[in-house]
């Protein structure tokens, strides 16, 4: 793999990180007038329609490990998104994003379990100041207890992370736009079997909550992890997981910027923490390969 293309990898990444960053924003309008289920599905739905248009041909061309691949992947999703969802309803908001990003840490041993591949002590370091940093941005004064929501945020987490890993296993030969589309697929259906039993249907949209719905289907959906495909292609599924963790400190920003929230030093601290990690994931490993490789010359 080209140093370009790892570069290209990681830009996107990254710019999936701050699309997500400003849904935050964009859903919380939203979720005051419309149910959790029901807006997943069309936001789902969305996605798959439009990127159904481009890949309709390559769909029928993928083989039947890849198919299968991509209904385990949106599965994964669904089930990520759901209980972050449902989970930030029994919890606080600050505990919400600070659970959920335990996912970078779940990656590299979920990565050993299913390839062997044990992680490294650089990607566990770098994963743990992020962590550590999410929790001074987003974490309150909470009495630290886990409760119902923290437990079903925690199971976010852990399907993100599997999510993950299962993208970077199936987009390695197979077509990302293929991928992201039956992905999306399944996640709708099963929202929208979850909306019909569950909830009611909401009534008299206004036209500004169906601008914010397909922002977040064409652009923090669609775009987004058609991004995330990609860039895998040419990064490991545990330097990913750093990245895609800045879509908190992008919700953070965008939070500041639009609801005048404090940059208190708490936040500046968990920012640099966030920062540190990226940078350590980013130069540590190629130090390493530099220096085996001198040793082996």
């Amino acid at each position: 793999m080209s140093n370009a293309k790892a570069i290209w990898g990681r830009l996107a990444l990254l710019a999936a990180s701050v699309f997500w960053g400003t849904s935050f924003v964009v859903l919380k309008n939203a979720l005051e007038h419309i149910p959790v289920l029901w807006i997943l599905a069309v936001r789902f739905t969305i996605a798959t329609l439009l990127l159904g248009l481009l890949a309709h041909k390559r769909i029928f061309s993928m083989g039947r490990e890849q198919l299968i691949g991509s209904v385990l992947i949106g599965l994964c999703l669904a089930i990520a998104y759901i209980t972050q969802t449902y989970g930030l309803r029994h919890t606080t908001p600050g505990k919400n994003a600070f659970l959920t990003a335990v996912y970078c840490v779940f990656v590299p041993f979920l990565a050993w379990g299913v390839y062997k591949r044990k992680p490294g002590i650089v990607n566990i370091l770098a994963a743990l100041l992020c962590i550590t940093g999410i929790g001074f941005v987003s974490l309150g004064g909470e009495s630290g207890e886990l409760n119902l929501g923290d437990l079903l945020t925690l199971l976010c987490g852990f399907f993100y992370a599997l999510q993950m890993i299962l993208m970077e296993h199936y987009v390695a030969d197979g077509d990302a736009l293929s991928i992201s589309t039956v992905e999306f697929a399944t996640a709708a259906v099963i929202c929208w079997l979850g909306s019909i039993l569950l909830e009611a249907q909401p009534q008299q949209i206004p036209l500004s909550l169906w601008v914010s719905i397909g922002y977040m289907g064409v652009v923090c959906t669609a775009l987004c992890f058609f991004l995330q495909a990609w860039g895998m292609r040419y990064t490991p599924a545990s330097t990913a997981a750093v990245i895609l963790t800045l879509e908190s400190v992008f919700g953070a920003i965008c939070s500041h910027l639009f609801y005048h929230e404090a940059m208190t030093p708490k936040l500046l601290l968990g920012f640099a923490l966030i920062f540190l990690s990226v940078v350590l994931s980013e130069t540590k490993p190629g130090f390493f390969r530099r220096k085996h490789k001198h040793e082996n010359s």
